[in-house]
């Protein structure tokens, strides 16, 4: 039984009557397992959370019911999650709900929170000021060492330093606590050791903390003085930690002392979801909880609302397959029986598999399959291109500009810092000191038109189209918001809104393809996904070389495939360059997934069908030998062979080239390549069809530009 507040039966009938209306409507929508979290309001309580299974929802209307039923207190509940997104998203969440007094933050954010305001009494003076970088330290450590050291190395040291904090190891008990591990930029562990002293050194002469100090120093605080602790234990009574699989040592830490002797505590993960251990993040504290909190009340989400049942399949197989790979050993804490998620959408498309014959082909497939996708009425910002490394983004960015789709790099550009979004967000601001608040979404559309945007996308791609899609995302946001908020919606709500997400790096939906890897897309989702560069090397990674390793990789390669709704595409390479040696194997993880490999394994579920495509070396039309590059393969013809077209028509092509270029505000590439017309004009085509044969003319291309084209070759017979 939900305990209500008390005096609660001292309330006038009609607002008793209101409240409990209230409260049946925030549990309303939520099936059986989700409504058993929501209603469970004291702790301890594990839920277990498989991917797509609304956890976000249910842990947020937990706290909301807890609210409005006067069992919590909005400033008395902690809501803790691992990104500074993430948070923002949960507190819109709950202010939509009607709780927006509780703190929902990273543990980066309560720490330094904590620390700022307990800092004078507890150590006194100022707080030392936080780095944001640890690069030109430790850069300059190694230097006092006399040790050469790169960028890349830098950054590895880095994350060695960053993970032998959150593991609570000092310099000196690093070396033997990382027996075993890779040694990063090729150092020994007594080098490593060396830098990060002379860091920690380094920082302490500069009045200097970083991110892990943060939290180490709270830690310490809380421990050794106990009236600090106190006043941290009478502000939070409860507290809820969503992707605790993600947890490390000193974060758990962290949490133990914010509880003290407690049980007011609701974890939320998923096992399988646990792609960070290379940071110190580990999946033990959720799959002990039960052995550390006696009694403790746990829930499994398992009803997937996200992705298709063709998806959810492919999920479950690879994660189902571990088992019938590994010896299970006795002993064996690797791995752990992962949840089988139940798919509750309608059937969609079975997930496509592509062999291609290298990076560029393979880059080229996939923008072809994304320009179907466009043209069946999939939104670009619907789709996602996920690889192993960013390395990985560059050939897939060409592909996409050649034939005019535009896209966005997560973790390029932030955008709250693009200029239109900040010209954007000041011209609103003062719309809000002096409009009134009818219509709120018209009030942007007219604040916003003075910047460029439209109701109309303009055609052209590059800055201008950059520019009208950052617009078009507030506008948008603004819609969403207002059928949310309804009648409390002003805008002013709304420049307070967007103020709160450019602080916490909230962005709304931006049009264009998402480019992205692997762990900078957990969290998110996509109508369509492409998995792409799925070989041995990439998938798992080469340094991947234990059990452990593979097991994550594992995980990582599930992530990526729960990100998809409705699409799922998996590719893969078998060279690197064209021309090369078909030397590459596909993922060891798709065996079980590819229908070449049926019979293999047993699973409770059929596999699904797929086709695999492939296509052989690409050939010079003249002298029949290998093209060795993208160029060569769009032109059809080797750099050695004569050209074959007209002066005239090519000359005529970069003439209209350059004209459109300069009507659209954009490079002259990205009408078309140099190669792309030298391809046109030595093919000479004479219909639609066969000039989107052509390679670099994708179907949107072949739409905008492609009578333009034909005039042109038809002129000059």
């Amino acid at each position: 039984m939900v305990r209500r507040a008390a005096g609660r039966g001292a309330v006038g009938g009609a607002s008793l009557v209101s409240g409990l209306l209230l409260e049946d409507s925030i549990l309303e929508g939520l099936d059986d397992e989700q409504r058993t979290v929501a209603s469970t309001l004291s702790g301890p309580l594990c839920v277990l959370a498989g991917a797509g299974t609304g956890k976000t929802r249910a842990i947020t209307h937990r706290i909301a019911y807890g609210v409005h039923t006067g069992v919590y207190k909005p400033q008395q509940v902690l809501a803790v999650t691992f990104t500074a997104r993430a948070a923002a998203e949960m507190r819109t969440r709950l202010r939509d709900l009607g709780a927006g007094g509780v703190q929902a933050r990273t543990f980066h954010a309560a720490a330094l929170r904590q620390l700022q305001y307990f800092w004078p009494q507890a150590v006194g003076g100022p707080l030392p000021a936080l780095v944001d970088h640890k690069a030109q330290l430790i850069a300059e450590s190694a230097r006092r060492l006399r040790l050469s050291t790169d960028r890349a190395a830098i950054r590895d040291v880095a994350a060695e330093i960053e993970w032998a904090k959150v593991s609570m190891l000092t310099p000196d008990a690093y070396t033997a606590a990382a027996a075993g591990r890779a040694e990063p930029a090729g150092m020994d562990l007594i080098t490593v050791s060396r830098i990060f002293s002379a860091y920690e050194d380094l920082k302490i002469d500069r009045n200097l903390i970083d991110f892990e100090d943060v939290l180490l120093t709270t830690v310490a605080i809380l421990e050794e003085d106990e009236k600090v602790a106190a006043t941290v234990r009478a502000q939070y009574r409860q507290f809820v930690v969503d992707e605790y699989q993600d947890v490390s040592p000193l974060q758990q830490r962290l949490l133990d002392l914010w509880l003290g002797e407690r049980r007011d505590l609701c974890v939320v993960g998923d096992a399988s979801q646990t792609i960070y251990s290379f940071t110190g993040a580990t999946s033990r504290h959720l799959l002990d909880f039960t052995k550390r909190y006696e009694g403790a009340q746990v829930v499994r989400l398992v009803r997937d609302y996200r992705s298709t049942p063709q998806v959810v399949r492919a999920a479950n197989t690879l994660l189902a397959a571990r088992g019938t790979e590994v010896d299970r050993r006795a002993g064996d804490t690797t791995w752990s029986a992962p949840l089988e998620l139940v798919a509750q959408r309608p059937a969609g498309p079975e997930p496509v598999y592509t062999e291609c014959t290298d990076d560029d082909a393979e880059a080229a497939e996939c923008a072809r399959r994304i320009g179907i996708l466009l043209g069946e009425g999939v939104k670009a910002s619907e789709i996602a291109i996920l690889y192993r490394t960013n390395g990985q983004s560059e050939a897939y960015e060409q592909a996409l500009a050649s034939a005019g789709i535009g896209y966005q790099l997560r973790g390029g550009e932030r955008f709250f810092q693009r200029r239109e979004v900040r010209d954007g967000l000041l011209q609103l601001r003062a719309a809000a000191r002096t409009q009134g608040d009818a219509d709120v979404p018209q009030q942007v559309r007219d604040v916003l038109a003075s910047l460029g945007y439209t109701s109309v996308a303009p055609q052209n791609s590059g800055a201008v189209r950059e520019k009208w899609e950052s617009l078009a995302a507030l506008v948008g946001l603004a819609d969403e918001l207002s059928r949310v908020r309804g009648e409390a919606f002003t805008l002013q709500t709304f420049v307070a809104e967007l103020e709160e997400r450019s602080a916490a790096q909230h962005a709304p939906t931006v049009q264009g393809v998402t480019l992205a890897s692997l762990h900078s897309a957990k969290g998110l989702e996509w109508d369509a996904v492409f998995l792409v560069g799925l070989s041995e090397g990439l998938m798992p990674i080469s340094f991947a070389d234990t059990q452990e390793g593979v097991d994550e990789e594992r995980r990582l390669l599930y992530v990526g495939i729960t990100r998809a709704r409705i699409h799922l595409a998996m590719s893969w390479s078998t060279s690197r360059s064209p021309g090369g040696r078909a030397t590459r194997k596909p993922s060891r993880f798709l065996d079980a997934l590819r229908p070449a490999t049926a019979g293999q394994a047993s699973f409770r579920q059929p596999r699904a069908k797929a086709t695999r495509k492939s296509s052989g070396p690409a050939v010079c039309r003249v002298c029949k030998r290998p093209l060795l590059t993208g160029s060569e393969r769009k032109i059809g013809r080797c750099s050695e062979c004569p050209a074959t077209y007209e002066e005239e028509t090519f000359e005529a092509l970069r003439a209209w080239r350059l004209a459109e270029a300069r009507e659209k505000e954009v490079p002259a590439f990205v009408v078309f390549t140099d190669a792309t017309l030298v391809a046109i004009a030595e093919a000479r085509p004479q219909t639609l069809d066969e000039l989107g044969d052509l390679a670099g003319v994708g179907s949107a291309k072949l739409e905008r530009y492609g009578e333009a084209v034909l005039e042109i070759i038809s002129d000059n017979a």
